[in-house]
């Protein structure tokens, strides 16, 4: 089975190589589909750099891989928001199973094997991860943790689930339900809905405890208020429509 892992790229230079070696150090079959979002801090040279050169001066000198390791990378032409990188990124997995993965190091790849178990042993066919059911994770800010928790209820009264954690970066599909998933939003509003559109597809929805180590702002950290505020609105417009 071949996983491809979906990664948008928006100013993650200091992060980036660090989280490539990581994805590529698991054991397992993979592409990396890389999506810049027009940066302005280098990660796009980076990975102009990657595209022409290959994997290996990103790699530890003598490290070996462990697995086939595919690598695409798609450039924006101007800066549309992680929603527009899913759906370009989507367009480009070959995999049998497709995996959203941040570019900066709040998310462990080690993660994944456990992730998308559920579907590997079709039991599944998208997993959320949850930083609120387990696994470690840093101690941050308390009003974003009242927020998430509140915008997953809020989606899971629209869209009658259970889930704990709908803002969760990782989320798992098989390949035939990303391809019958069209994204709409551009920026952060893909979160909510994502997960409204595979609760109308009623698929078997699994979710599994991920560690987490948060960033603050002046680490990078990007989502804001007005993410929160568009967070609740596609919560209703695509809760309340019909297929």
């Amino acid at each position: 089975m071949k996983l491809s892992l979906v990664i948008p790229v928006y100013n993650e230079r200091a992060t980036l190589k660090e989280i490539v070696r990581r994805v590529v150090a698991l054991d397992l079959d993979k592409q990396l589909v890389l999506v810049d979002d027009c940066s302005t801090d280098g990660s796009r040279e980076l990975l102009i750099e990657l595209r022409e050169h290959g994997l290996e001066r990103w790699l530890p000198e003598g490290s070996a891989r462990r697995a086939n390791n595919e690598v695409t990378v798609i450039l924006q032409d101007r800066n549309r928001g992680k929603g527009a990188a899913l759906r370009a990124g989507f367009a480009a997995a070959s995999g049998d199973v497709v995996l959203i993965q941040d570019a900066d190091l709040e998310y462990d790849p080690r993660d994944i094997p456990h992730l998308i178990q559920p579907i590997v042993d079709n039991e599944a066919e998208v997993v959320f991860g949850s930083r609120f059911i387990g696994g470690s994770h840093r101690v941050l800010y308390f009003w974003h943790m009242v927020v998430n928790r509140w915008i997953t209820l809020l989606s899971n009264m629209f869209n009658d689930l259970n889930l704990t954690d709908i803002e969760i970066c990782y989320k798992a599909f098989r390949a035939d339900v990303v391809r019958a998933i069209q994204i709409e939003e551009d920026r952060f509003g893909v979160e909510p809905e994502l997960t409204a559109k595979v609760a109308k597809m009623r698929l078997r929805i699994y979710e599994v405890p991920v560690s987490y180590r948060g960033r603050t702002y002046e680490e990078g950290k990007k989502i804001g208020w007005k993410d929160g505020v568009r967070a609740v609105y596609c919560i209703v417009k695509y809760g309340v429509r019909r297929g």
